[in-house]
């Protein structure tokens, strides 16, 4: 079969992008192999591509690996240095044998006789076949390795750039619902309301600039990451006879200083408004929590918040570990009227408060992510903390409360807002509507 296939044409086993040699050839739907690399660098968003680069055909960006091809690429690079082994050239000068050995110091090929003289003793000898394979293998797991990095990259830039657009979408709908809030006061405190406005939008700007240069590093990382892959792709192409003197250490070295650029995660300060807070304090009530319940967290996540499963907390309070989770509900609960309270937080890492109908606490599957609980939820991420608001999910790029935070809720227009008591600031109102039904105070914290 060998014989077969080295009297095939060259052009079979080079790729339509690079036009070398595959270096680990995928081939799509349609038939067509390309280098892997090649077709997910060939994406500008560095991916598969959604039409073949040849045919134009829909990949569904999806690709298979091709075992035979990798055989034949495999058999032809061999034949190329078996002749260049048998060549005259590569005859020992001295006793006419063919060089067999490769002496890692002094990087020239040696015969047999040669590599026994005492020259050539004490060096380390490796058979040149063997040193090929090794130098290969290193190129190839390095181009591995750099191929993911691209990949993780461009995954980070996306990501990067999805939040600039939420970002975005965050201020603006931040700023119409600061407006309605003050809107609402009687008599207006319009001078607080402006200087608020102008103090977030001065800071989103700034954070903007910052997002700007964020991405622009990251694209240039990703540039430098992809140069240094070609260069090693370059390396890879050629005759074997260089490859086997070729040090490849320093190139290694350089291709490892490339870090990749970690992503933003930018907060918007909590201006005070004060005027609005001293509003919803004067609807303040006690409310009495009653119910205390234990949870078992499990790992998974729904809508980007943990689900929980439950027991009652007397029948084995002696299992209140850490990680467990408890939460409460108001004794009473409330149909019509304005009503506000406030929990003391600042010694929990992960929380969650706000309101619960019902038919949410029936279930007691308590999954904080479903309909019914409406709950502003702080969750830790390493060194990280991000708020969010359920039913439906929604991410808030602003700072977390380090103290009490304030549950204001208002029946008639079927609405809750949250406070961060410490600063005076508003964190977030959901829009008027947003439930026609009986509620109940709730919050769950991390026991830790």
């Amino acid at each position: 079969m060998e014989s077969d296939i080295l009297q095939t044409p060259q052009e079979i086993f080079n790729c339509f992008i690079c036009q070398s040699i595959f270096m680990d050839p995928v081939f799509l739907r349609c038939g067509h192999t390309f280098c892997k690399a090649c077709l997910i660098l060939s994406s500008e968003d560095v991916g598969i591509p959604d039409l073949c680069p040849i045919c134009r055909q829909p990949s569904n960006w999806t690709f298979r690996n091709s075992i035979t091809i990798c055989y034949l690429v495999s058999a032809v690079r061999k034949n190329r240095l078996m002749k260049y082994l048998h060549s005259q050239d590569q005859k020992c000068m001295t006793h006419k044998e063919r060089k067999t050995t490769f002496p890692g110091e002094s990087r020239v090929l040696l015969c047999q006789l040669c590599s026994d003289t005492q020259n050539h003793r004490g060096q380390r000898h490796c058979i040149i076949e063997v040193h090929v394979c090794m130098q290969m293998m290193k190129l190839e797991n390095k181009m591995a390795s750099l191929l993911k990095k691209i990949q993780e990259q461009q995954e980070t830039l996306n990501a990067e750039r999805r939040t600039i657009f939420q970002w975005l979408h965050y201020v603006a709908l931040r700023g119409e619902m600061i407006r309605s809030e003050y809107s609402k006061l009687h008599p207006p405190l319009k001078e607080e309301e402006n200087q608020y406005m102008v103090c977030m939008k001065n800071q989103s700007n700034t954070i903007l600039e910052e997002f700007k240069k964020s991405e622009a590093m990251m694209v240039h990382k990703r540039s430098q990451l992809i140069e240094m892959y070609q260069k090693l792709k370059a390396m890879s192409q050629k005759p074997y006879e260089v490859l086997l003197l070729q040090d490849l250490d320093d190139l290694f070295r350089r291709s490892e200083l490339v870090l990749l650029t970690q992503r933003m995660k930018p907060k918007l300060s909590a201006h005070p408004n004060t005027g609005l807070t001293a509003r919803f304090k004067y609807f303040q009530v006690k409310v009495f929590f009653q119910n205390l319940i234990i949870y078992n967290c499990y790992p998974s996540l729904v809508f980007g918040v943990r689900r929980f499963t439950s027991r009652p907390c007397n029948e084995h309070p002696f299992l209140a570990v850490p990680e467990s989770y408890r939460a409460s509900w108001g004794a009473e609960s409330f149909t019509t009227g304005k009503h506000y309270w406030e929990l003391d937080l600042k010694d929990h890492e992960q929380w969650a408060a706000g309101v619960c109908d019902n038919v949410w606490l029936k279930k007691r599957n308590f999954e904080i992510g479903s309909e019914g609980a409406f709950l502003l939820v702080c969750l830790k991420d390493g060194d990280h903390y991000s708020l969010l608001t359920t039913c439906p999910t929604f991410h808030h790029h602003i700072e977390k409360p380090t103290g009490q935070v304030g549950v204001f809720l208002d029946c008639e227009g079927g609405c809750v807002s949250f406070l961060d008591v410490t600063q005076s600031s508003l964190i977030y109102s959901y829009c008027p509507g947003t439930f026609h039904c009986t509620v109940r105070p709730y919050y769950c914290t991390v026991y830790t």
